[in-house]
């Protein structure tokens, strides 16, 4: 009897085992997030008044860049409209510079106007980001044209034909002049209506990795139609060189993600989500786990100082400050955020 007994207790504790191993293959994608949440640094925000850029009752500025340095000083870029506008659909591209960390702001000039009549970008230029690489500058923006058909050749901000594209214009020094490439624009929306880049795509944020530009950017579907910009998703495309061809993934890297933000973490990129209020974490770039949800007080349209942009210099834990927009009673202006470790 006692071999009997003995086999039954293998073959129960080998069951056991085998359901073990069953149930944390089921758990699948949320034990490892668990797991990387709890050897994360969580977060807090918080925020500073800034002059120069900030409160003003002539203009509205919104949807800044991340930051560079050179030499000593600091760069920024941004849609600045004129008040009481507060959309960036009717926007210029302006930039501004700072010595002490970004408290303090002077405002230099236009950086980029809209194109001529009949460009995708003859409308607006908004939403600017930036890239240093082999001693040019990369002005990555948004453009839009008039509506088409529209009588006045102005701009509606529908759901239907406003489509948008990424731009590009290059200059040998952050304070220009900004000359866009031949191959403009660099990114177009799917022509595949189903895709969630159908209609809109947006705030370009780029990221070098494995010596290839990505670009990642939100996309609102045509399907999706009032109800896009709740239902805006991130995706990225890559390209050998920073005026492209890029292309792209195809497939969304993660959804309730309004504004695009991404910075260099360990070996991979970490992203903050705006609608789920969640930053994520992706050793490749493109699958994303959970680091930490429920964000509170999280920045509007943030951008930060991202030394990983000036010609690969290495990238500060945690990225540490950046600038994100404030709306007040009809004006939109700019603050300073720190990202403080709890």
């Amino acid at each position: 009897m006692k071999p009997i007994l003995c086999a039954i207790a293998v073959l129960v504790i080998s069951l056991m085992s085998l359901e073990s191993c069953k149930s944390k293959e089921k758990q699948g994608l949320e034990a490892g997030e668990e797991t990387l949440a709890s050897a994360s640094e969580r977060v807090t925000f918080t925020y500073r008044e800034i002059t120069g850029i900030g409160k003003d009752s002539l203009y509205n500025r919104r949807d800044n860049s991340d930051i560079i340095k050179v030499g000593d000083t600091y760069y920024i870029w941004y849609s600045r409209m004129d008040s009481p506008i507060t959309a960036g659909y009717w926007a210029t591209i302006w930039y501004a510079t700072s010595k002490d960390g970004g408290h303090t702001w002077e405002e230099q000039g236009m950086a980029l106007d809209v194109g001529p009549d009949g460009a995708f970008d003859h409308s607006s230029v908004f939403t600017p980001n930036i890239l240093v690489r082999n001693g040019k500058y990369y002005l990555y923006y948004t453009g839009v044209k008039p509506t088409p058909g529209n009588r006045d050749k102005v701009f509606e901000n529908n759901s239907e034909n406003d489509f948008t594209a990424i731009g590009l214009a290059v200059a040998d020094s952050p304070d220009g002049p900004f000359k866009r490439v031949e191959n403009n624009p660099v990114l177009k929306v799917s022509p595949n209506k189903e895709a969630f880049d159908s209609y809109r795509i947006d705030d370009a944020s780029l990221m070098v990795i494995d010596g290839k530009i990505a670009l990642y950017y939100k996309g609102r579907s045509l399907i999706d139609g009032e109800k896009g910009p709740g239902l805006t998703k991130m995706g990225v495309a890559y390209a050998e060189r920073p005026e492209g061809p890029f292309v792209k993934h195809g497939e969304a890297l993660q959804d309730k993600s309004h504004e695009v933000l991404v910075w260099r973490k360990g070996k991979g990129v970490a992203t903050l989500a705006s609608i789920s209020k969640t930053l994520r974490y992706a050793e490749d770039g493109m699958h994303f786990s959970l680091l930490q949800d429920s964000l509170a007080n999280i920045p509007k349209a943030p951008g930060l100082y991202r030394p990983h942009l000036e010609n690969g210099n290495p990238e500060i834990e945690p990225p540490g400050w950046g600038v994100s927009m404030k709306v007040e009673n009809r004006q939109a202006f700019f603050v300073r955020f720190e990202m403080i470790p709890d």
